[in-house]
C-alpha cells in the first residue's frame, strides 16, 4: 500500500548556466502555495497527498514543471489557479487537467 493517495513534485532547479530553468519561474513559490493549502485544507500526509519539491525533473523546456506519482502525470503550471486546479481535479479527484498536462 501506498504512503500517499498521490504525490506531487515540483522541480526547484536552478541552472548554474543560466539556460532555462523551473526556479527563474516561481517554482519554490508555487510548490509552498501547494504545500500551504494542503496543509490548510487538511489532506497533506499519510493516507492522503504529498507535496514535494525537487531538483531537476529533466523537463526544463516546459517549465515550470511538476509531476504526479503514481499516474506519471506531468504539469507545466503558471499561476495559483493552475495549482488549485491540479489539487482539486486531479490529486483529490484524480482526473488529469487536460489544458496543464504536458503530453
Amino acid at each position: 500500500m501506498s504512503f500517499y493517495t498521490r504525490h506531487i513534485f515540483f522541480c526547484n532547479n536552478l541552472r548554474r548556466d543560466n539556460k532555462q530553468c523551473c526556479s527563474q519561474y516561481n517554482a519554490k513559490k508555487m510548490y509552498r502555495y501547494a504545500k500551504d493549502k494542503c496543509r490548510q485544507d487538511k489532506i497533506l500526509g499519510k493516507d492522503n497527498i504529498g507535496v514535494s519539491e525537487s531538483r531537476c525533473l529533466g523537463r526544463c523546456e516546459y517549465g515550470p514543471v511538476a509531476v504526479v506519482y503514481p499516474d506519471n502525470v506531468w504539469y507545466k503550471y503558471i499561476d495559483e489557479e493552475d495549482i488549485d486546479d491540479i489539487i482539486t481535479k486531479h490529486l483529490l479527484e484524480g482526473e488529469i487537467v487536460q489544458r496543464l498536462q504536458i503530453k
